[in-house]
């Protein structure tokens, strides 16, 4: 295998399919990347247990400058000292040649390393997903879903089916919903063209942060399809795999409630300001609990540490109605739903002292819902 290749567009590439290499690996050959030059291009390939990432340098690609001047494969590990070696050659333009089925050479202007690669052969095999029932989605609507919903995803491991997000396809809705058992958020939003499809399918929430990071702004429409234990993100020149969580996700619907006692409609932006600075007292002290007070003409955060001190703040609101009520809650929990929304109106409806509450766009038809349970506090 020989090749020469654009520097820069080459490190790009790299450092997408590193996304996906692990350096803890149980499988040795997966600390490294994969490489296959051949008449299209190359093909690099990383890989764990949960993801894996393919991405292809075309031959055809103007800026890549790529030249193959002999065909073949190898791997070279560990992932990230190949990167770095490529971070710092001096030109251009590099060259990789592999000697003597592993011997790989490494040459840019007046540079050359010599590492020794593994044989590409006993490299897995990414999984074969058929593409013909493939659906589309608008990439920057993607990345607004998962940034939305994978707040709420459990990092325990006890409930291993609560660390991804759940996304059911039917009806021509895509509804992607999360939840610890402390809060949850869901996102429901219509797709044309799957009115005949039908998924119910949870993607680990790591998988999804890391397919936000590979997916660049500048991209328009990604294409989906899934398989019995894989799904695959396809955009035009790199395909990403995650597996999918075994069993059955619990019925969330039963958890948002239908009815509240108390609605109160406030600016997003100006509630997370108030919270923020109530936790940095709380975070200080034994308990991480900030406490609402909704009045008849007044709402208040309050945020009391005995250790520390104490910190009150009346809440400037659009509208409130309602039965009178004092609810306590983590406020990280309620600081990250509200970054979700951005700077909108919202509306917060409370049901009783104990009872979740839930959080919606004022403009609210329903697509979506940000629910936090409260805590229990002996005062």
């Amino acid at each position: 295998m020989k090749f020469t290749v654009n520097r820069s567009t080459f490190l790009k590439k790299l450092k997408d399919v590193q996304l996906a290499v692990s350096s803890r690996a149980t499988i040795p050959i997966l600390t490294g990347i994969k490489i296959i030059a051949d008449s299209e291009g190359i093909k690099m390939t990383g890989s764990n247990s949960d993801i894996s990432i393919e991405t292809l340098i075309s031959v055809s690609d103007e800026k890549a400058g790529l030249t193959i001047e002999e065909t073949g494969q190898i791997v070279l590990q560990p992932a990230r000292f190949f990167s770095d070696i490529v971070n710092k050659l001096p030109d251009e333009t590099f060259t990789v040649e592999v000697k003597d089925g592993v011997q790989t050479s490494i040459t840019s202007a007046s540079s050359a390393f010599v590492i020794n690669g593994l044989d590409a052969a006993n490299y897995p095999h990414l999984p074969e997903i058929d593409t013909t029932k493939a659906f589309t989605l608008p990439v920057n609507l993607l990345k607004k879903i998962i940034k939305q919903t994978v707040i709420a995803v459990s990092t325990h491991e006890s409930r291993p089916i609560l660390t991804g997000i759940h996304f059911t396809i039917s009806d021509g809705k895509l509804k992607a919903v999360a939840t610890d058992s402390h809060r949850l958020s869901q996102r429901v939003i219509p797709i044309e063209g799957t009115e005949e499809l039908s998924h119910d399918l949870v993607i680990p929430g790591k998988s999804l942060q890391e397919l936000t990071r590979l997916l660049d702004d500048s991209l328009d429409e990604i294409e989906v399809a899934v398989a019995e234990n894989q799904i695959l993100f396809k955009t035009e020149d790199t395909y990403f795999y995650s597996r999918l969580l075994e069993g059955n996700y619990p019925d969330t619907n039963r958890l948002i409630p239908e009815n509240s006692s108390t609605q109160l409609r406030l600016d997003a932006n100006v509630l997370l300001g108030a919270v923020e600075r109530a936790s940095l007292l709380s975070h200080e002290g034994k308990n991480n609990v900030v406490k609402l007070t909704v009045n008849n003409d007044s709402v208040e955060i309050t945020g009391n540490s005995p250790e520390v001190g104490r910190v009150n703040e009346q809440v400037a609101y659009k509208d409130l109605n309602g039965e009178e009520m004092e609810i306590s809650f983590n406020p990280d929990y309620l600081k990250a739903a509200l970054t979700t929304f951005g700077p909108v109106e919202i509306t917060m409806k409370l049901i009783s002292t104990l009872r979740p509450f839930v959080l919606v766009p004022s403009e609210d038809n329903g697509e979506f819902i940000q629910l936090i349970t409260p805590i229990r506090t002996s005062s």
